[in-house]
């Protein structure tokens, strides 16, 4: 159909399925002009609309013929199933008839077969019964010469062939005959229990050796309870005579003679092996069967001894030494039995392992009677470390003789770690089970005696009536360290030792960690003693800082006199000291703990320097550089070669010294304008805090009438916006207080004392700090820390960043506070022994953190020359 008004022929929609006539017509007439072609597309209908019926038409002829094939179609396939239903029924018919026949045909063989098998079964069981009877009759015989081999063969024959007629039972000659077989049995059972009983009595074994041998033939025929029987029998009175001796004798039954009940078994043992052996089977394991039964009296034996010893009325304890003297003999000869009757190995006692996946027979067959009373030799034990813990303590930290060495250990550690090793050998030996867990328990109780009876006692003053107290010397304070190191190294080795021999049931009862940390408490405590000696040496220089006029300065010059002489007398201490730490983790905590407390003394200086004009801030801040850049080399002073000092040492220095930062700046800053000063103090000192800035103020030296106007305007900016995130108060600041005057006079007070706070570093001033070394501030240091519980060492450090924060994440512990005067008493348990321990292991903790960081993993053991030898 042609296009019209240049749109598709209009078949094309109407053939859509969703056609509407009038948008189609909308289509078509889009504009008046177009309706001059109405009849042009009505006859374009016409047209479309007569070829459809056309088709149409077409369509439904073309189906008709389709549907008469169709119906042909089915016709003939009904047709087909007629004709096969038929043939099929025939089918099945003519296969019945063939399966009758056939069961015709094979009825007369079935029933021959089993005619067949009935008279095989017959003629078997008549053959069987024959063999029975004739069996039966000829045992009868032979029992009464007792002919046991031939026995033997024929009681076999005879019970096997009876498991034949179980089925035959209702017949009466086949249960008469089955009655008569029982009591044979019976009857030679008794029989040859008789011959045993009546050879061994009349002591004729010798001459009738090989009748019994061929006897236990017919034991073995006659099953396991028979054996059995026979077995106890024998075992019973071989040990009579050992039972009448050893349990009607007081005196031969004693522990004192347990030499003897094992002597007199080895003398039954050979006389089996030379006389009896022969005539029991190797399968019968006689010998063992022995053994395990003198065992089992003998363990019952025992136990009735030692509970009887034990609740002896005269007073008397047992005797620990006879107890492990005993003990001794019955693991060796139980070690004896098992290399006898086991064919491995028995496990080793030393190394509690072995290649052998077969149990050991013998092992604690008598010694677990022992197992009960051995807290007796554990708390032996107990009484020799009691002795030995004062013996130590009145030792010199080294023999006088000795010269020291940087590696060097209190000689008494390694005597008692000794004891420790051969006192485990030997319990490991006695027992794996309980009482190592009692052996452990006293091991934990003498380590926390000898760290603070015996390591604290060497680092403390130790005054006697009017004497001055004993100053300790450096090489004491270094042996304690390095002792401290090594107990710490050596517990953790024995707490693994330990496990690897007990029971697996006991194993977490085993932890000797706690007093590992204490042991490292008193590492940290003798670092911190350390860097007190420093402390002492530049006391002078402080006191020289604090005499400057800081508010007169004019200009800024050079470094102050006061840094140069500080640093020389730095170096000339911390090589000293570094030359004696043999380990590189501690020597890493000295100087970090030199550094802290340096950092924190000069904090507390600045504010004993009242006032500090603009000029001495900066001068000030430049010395602070100055102290910087000597401390970076602290560390590698010692070192032949010219090394940078490491990354993360720098680091750390750089953070500590960066605290004095935020008050030298704040303070170079002019009051006037006032905006300027208070702007200054938001950003470097960032907090709300009245209190504190009135600090920086009466610092700068401003009279209390300048003072308010600056306050108002403090109080102005902290409320802006821009500031209302900040702080209340900063930790730098809070602690400390602005002293009256610029020399002298009393030290800042400190809010919050703590390890790693301006504590340490408050000591530091001339009220506080006599000029030379005071023997009452060394020795009580330690104690003051432990005393004064773990919660010290949570105080942060000044500035924003904690100075106990290492690069790498680990933490070091800073300089613990000292008193001026403090008495020092060695512990005891009246003055809460406990609570020192445990602070010593918090201390311990938190030390471990710290140096772990350090480089070179930390605890690994570097043992002693004297140990090593």
């Amino acid at each position: 159909m042609p296009q019209l008004n240049g749109l598709d022929s209009p078949t094309s929609h109407l053939d859509t399925a969703d056609y509407n006539p009038i948008d189609h017509l909308d289509a078509i007439f889009s504009h008046p002009s177009s309706l001059s072609s109405i009849g042009k597309i009505s006859r374009a209908l016409d047209r479309y609309q007569d070829e459809l019926d056309e088709e149409i038409s077409a369509l439904v002829r073309h189906q008709s013929v389709s549907d008469v094939q169709s119906v042909k179609s089915i016709q003939a396939a009904k047709d087909d199933l007629a004709e096969l239903f038929p043939k099929v029924e025939n089918v099945r018919a003519r296969a019945m008839q063939a399966e009758e026949a056939i069961t015709e045909m094979t009825a007369d063989i079935k029933r021959l077969d089993n005619t067949k098998k009935n008279l095989t079964l017959s003629m078997t069981a008549l053959k069987r019964l024959q063999m029975l009877t004739t069996a039966y009759d000829q045992l009868r015989g032979l029992s009464s010469s007792r002919q046991y081999k031939e026995c033997a063969q024929l009681l076999q024959a005879v019970i096997q062939l009876m498991t034949h007629f179980k089925s035959y039972r209702s017949i009466d000659q086949i249960a008469v005959l089955g009655r008569n077989v029982s009591d044979f049995q019976r009857e030679m059972l008794e029989q040859v229990c008789e011959d045993f009983e009546v050879t061994f009595a009349k002591a004729e074994v010798a001459q009738r050796r090989g009748m019994l041998a061929e006897a236990c033939l017919v034991m073995d025929a006659l099953g396991d309870n028979a054996r059995s029987r026979l077995i106890t029998w024998y075992c019973n009175t071989q040990l009579r005579e050992y039972r009448q001796v050893f349990r009607g004798n007081e005196e031969a039954g004693s522990l004192d003679n347990i030499s003897r009940r094992y002597a007199w078994f080895r003398r039954m043992l050979k006389t089996y092996d030379d006389e009896h052996a022969i005539m029991f089977p190797a399968n019968w394991r006689m010998s063992e069967m022995l053994a395990n039964a003198f065992c089992e009296g003998t363990r019952d034996d025992f136990k009735g001894i030692l509970s009887r010893s034990i609740r002896r009325d005269d007073g008397l304890s047992l005797d620990v030494d006879l107890l492990l003297s005993c003990l001794q003999e019955t693991l060796d000869f139980e070690h004896s039995l098992e290399r006898r009757f086991n064919s491995a190995s028995r496990a080793s006692i030393d190394t509690l392992s072995s290649d052998s996946e077969k149990a050991p027979v013998f092992t604690q067959a008598i010694s677990e009677a022992f197992e009960p009373y051995l807290s007796v030799w554990v708390e032996a034990q107990d009484k020799k470390l009691s002795t030995m813990i004062p013996q130590y303590r009145q030792q010199p930290p080294r023999p006088p003789d000795d010269e020291f060495t940087p590696q060097m250990v209190v000689p008494s550690s390694i005597e008692l770690f000794n004891f420790y090793r051969l006192t485990l050998a030997q319990c490991a030996k006695l027992s794996t089970g309980a009482r190592l867990v009692e052996l452990c328990k006293v091991f934990a109780k003498y380590l926390d005696q000898y760290a603070q009876q015996v390591l604290l006692f060497y680092v403390s003053e130790r005054p006697s009536g009017q004497t001055p107290s004993r100053i300790p010397q450096l090489e004491d304070t270094i042996l304690v360290l390095n002792t401290a190191d090594y107990c710490f190294n050596t517990c953790t080795q024995l707490e693994e030792k330990i496990k690897s021999r007990i029971d697996e049931g006991y194993k977490a009862a085993v932890d000797l960690q706690s007093q590992a940390d204490a042991f490292m408490g008193i590492a940290s405590a003798t670092v911190r003693d350390l860097v007190r000696r420093v402390e002492v040496d530049i006391e002078r220089t402080w006191r020289e800082m604090r005499n400057t006029g800081w508010s007169k300065m004019e200009t800024v010059g050079d470094q102050s006199s006061w840094v140069a002489e500080m640093l020389q007398n730095i170096r000339a201490r911390a090589a000293e000291v570094l030359s004696m730490l043999h380990k590189q983790q501690y020597a890493r905590a000295f100087c970090d703990n030199l550094v802290d407390s340096i950092a924190n003394a000069f904090i507390v200086n600045i504010f004993q320097c009242k006032p500090i004009s603009e000029v001495g801030a900066e001068q000030m801040l430049l010395d602070s550089y100055a102290l910087k850049k000597g401390f970076e080399e602290l560390l590698n002073i010692n070192a032949k070669q010219t090394t940078p000092p490491p990354a993360g040492y720098v680091k750390r220095v750089n953070q500590s010294m960066s605290r004095l930062d935020p008050i030298l700046k704040t303070l170079q800053v002019r009051p006037s304008p006032p905006e300027a000063l208070v702007q200054a103090y938001l950003i470097h000192i960032a907090d709300k805090s009245d209190t504190n800035f009135r600090k920086i103020l009466d610092l700068k030296g401003l009279r209390k009438q300048d003072q308010s106007h600056l306050m108002e305007l403090f109080q102005a900016h902290r409320a802006s916006p821009r500031n209302e995130k900040l702080p209340q108060t900063s930790a730098l600041l809070a602690s400390l207080a602005v002293s009256g005057t610029s020399t002298g006079g009393s030290g800042p007070t400190i809010g919050s004392v703590g390890i790693g706070n301006l504590s340490s570093a408050a000591t530091l001033s001339t009220s506080n700090l006599p000029a030379r070394f005071d023997p009452s501030t060394f020795g009580s240091a330690i104690m003051n820390a432990a005393r004064d519980g773990v919660d010290r060492f949570g105080t942060p450090n000044l500035g924003s960043t904690p100075a106990s924060q290492t690069p790498s994440g680990a933490m070091s512990p800073p300089t613990q506070q000292h008193p001026a005067r403090a008495s020092f008493e060695i512990p005891s348990p009246a003055m809460g022994t406990g609570n020192l321990n445990e602070n010593l292991r918090n201390i311990g903790k938190f030390f471990k953190r710290d140096i772990g960081g350090f480089g070179g993993r930390f605890g690994s053991v570097s043992k002693p020359a004297e140990e090593r030898e």
